[in-house]
């Protein structure tokens, strides 16, 4: 049933026709011919654009943005220290009330004998225990 012995005899020592540089199989898979349609397919660049971000809009960005790199900087050094301000206020106010609470702390907790731990989980051998 094959068009000729050449190709009769290929197919019985199992020979693929892509592996023989003469056939259209192999020139199908290495792109040898159709000169005309060699030009590549084009790709899109994606076009950027810009979106309003969570407890900022638009306008705030592209404000943000055109602001010169010197008064970016001094705000965001104003920013800083108003933040530490901020910070040794909260930690200066508990510091007086925090001896008193390490103490409690410490007591709430009992330890329990043998290193076990307060919840009563059991696990899985705990559970078949029970059952006997």
């Amino acid at each position: 049933f094959f068009i000729t012995s050449k190709v009769d005899s290929l197919f019985h020592q199992r020979i693929k026709a892509v592996k023989l540089r003469w056939t259209q199989a192999w020139r199908r898979m290495n792109k040898k011919g159709k000169v005309d349609e060699s030009a590549k397919k084009r790709t899109r660049k994606a076009a950027k654009f810009q979106k309003a971000i969570v407890g900022m809009s638009l306008d705030d960005i592209k404000k943000k943005k055109a602001m010169k790199p010197e008064l970016r900087q001094q705000a965001k050094e104003t920013a800083a220290k108003e933040a530490k301000a901020r910070q040794t206020k909260t930690k200066a106010a508990p510091k007086a009330k925090s001896g008193a609470a390490v103490a409690k702390g410490k007591a709430e907790k009992p330890k329990l004998p043998g290193g076990k731990k307060a919840s009563g989980g059991g696990g899985k051998n705990e559970a078949l225990k029970s059952k006997r």
